[in-house]
């Protein structure tokens, strides 16, 4: 307890970092004021007796989750950062199909990032509108919207700050990127998550309280063990070694032969972090939500778009599975080039023993990359169902079987692990110690360290 309130003073003593924190900090209580403006137009209490009673296994359900409840609050950011999340995932495919978004991502460096980031807010704005669209009929058939007032009024002006909404959201993630501790746009997902923890785990409480407390003590201990899990997982990496040519000391007949440094390459089970499960997730919330808005047409009567609704059934979760493991593979090749691996270690005279320069290495770290990306893909895949699980196997309930994997634990996890290695850094600039009193956590400097000169 002493060295936690240690770190915590040398934390603040910093100055750069204490102000980057802050700022932080304030911006993500200004999203959170943002999640309880309810709309103009839209009646809270009808509202609220509306969705009470809905399911909370539904997609609709799932969203409110993510956006910390605004979206049942009929909130100015009741789509939250999503719409900005779904353009990213549409321009990282074209990097894939479209050879003028592969030169934006590959060989244009800043400014092919910068106008890549340009692309994703205008989509990001065309994806919000048509999805204020579909919430605003969405409310509309709730019964939720004053009768007293002009339809077409109430349609543009609630699109236009809905739209309003996401882009500042956006903002605020931007902002935090770049003046505060962590990613913006993962901090802002997170807050929305932790937001709903304190009911559901109370929740639980009570629920076991009067059942059988000693279910929940197995509970946590089983949350424990999958936070844990997770952990190792998103830390663990495979370390290539890699060796520097031999360089001659001395003159003259006085010369010898110099060992060269070794160093690796680390290679992370988890590249591609918790971005496979955000991709998967918002693939997912298109049947659902068409399913959701029209809920009186043949839609959802369909049994297969009622079943895509349902994130506790079985063709759900299946889908979700592969989606989860597909994207896996997807992104680790976008962040892990094997061909500029090879590219650097042949700039700066090293090589992979046993292995030949150029082709041949790329070769190998491919291999390498393939091979481990697969568990950690099939990881990924499982946390991402294992909420469901609980809810069917276990009864535990629907918001608090929520933290025992899928998107919630993975960004908690995610997230948490870049802010601290994040503040370590600052920390060990400083030669205060870290937040570990051994090691330190693994990623994103040593990641950095290398690939920062390719």
């Amino acid at each position: 307890m002493k060295k936690l309130f240690t770190t915590l003073n040398n934390i603040w003593k910093i100055k750069e970092l204490r102000e980057r924190i802050l700022y932080t900090l304030a911006l993500l209580l200004i999203f959170r004021v943002g999640s309880f403006i309810v709309l103009p137009g839209v009646n809270p209490g009808v509202l609220e007796a509306a969705t009470s009673g809905a399911g909370g296994n539904d997609l609709l359900g799932l969203i409110n989750i993510f956006t910390g409840g605004a979206f049942n609050n009929a909130a100015i950011m009741a789509l939250g950062i999503m719409p900005y999340i779904t353009a990213s995932i549409i321009v990282q495919l074209l990097g894939f199909a479209v050879p003028y978004f592969q030169r934006l991502q590959q060989r244009e460096g800043e400014s092919g990032r910068k106008k890549l980031s340009q692309i994703t807010r205008i989509l990001t704005v065309a994806i919000t509108l048509v999805q204020g669209g579909g919430y605003l009929s969405y409310i509309y058939s709730l019964g939720a919207v004053d009768a007293n007032l002009d339809a077409s009024i109430f349609w543009i002006a609630n699109i236009i700050i809905l739209s309003t909404g996401t882009v500042f959201a956006m903002w605020l993630g931007e902002r935090i990127t770049d003046k505060g501790i962590g990613n913006g746009v993962s901090l802002l997902i997170t807050v929305g998550i932790i937001a709903t923890l304190p009911l559901a785990f109370v929740s639980e409480l009570q629920l076991q309280l009067q059942n059988n407390f000693i279910a929940f003590v197995l509970e946590l201990a089983v949350l424990f063990m999958v936070v844990v899990a997770t952990i190792l997982v998103v830390q663990g990496v495979r370390r290539i070694p890699i060796q520097f040519a031999k360089r001659m000391i001395g003159r003259g007949a006085s010369q010898m032969p110099a060992m060269g440094a070794r160093d690796y390459i680390p290679i992370k089970v988890n590249a591609s972090g918790v971005m496979p499960i955000i991709f998967a997730q918002a693939l997912m919330f298109i049947p659902g939500t068409f399913a959701q808005f029209f809920s009186g047409s043949d839609a959802a009567a369909n049994p297969i778009l009622r079943a895509l609704n349902d994130w506790t059934s079985l063709p759900y979760n299946i889908i979700y599975f592969l989606l989860v493991v597909l994207f896996t593979y997807v992104y680790t090749a976008l962040l892990v080039n094997p061909t500029q691996y090879a590219e650097y270690l042949k700039r700066q005279n090293a090589f992979i023993p046993g292995i030949k320069p150029g082709k041949s290495t790329a070769d190998f770290i491919d291999t390498i990359t393939t091979r481990i990306t697969l568990p950690g893909s099939i990881f990924l895949g499982l946390i991402s169902i294992f909420p469901a699980f609980v809810n069917r196997v276990f009864d535990v309930n629907i918001a608090f079987a929520m933290f025992f994997g899928g998107t919630s634990l993975l960004i908690l996890v995610a997230v948490v692990l870049d802010t601290l290695q994040q503040i370590e850094s600052y920390l060990l600039m400083r030669k205060y110690d870290g937040l570990v009193k051994s090691g330190k956590l693994q990623g994103r400097s040593r990641m950095q360290g290398i690939g920062a000169n390719m």
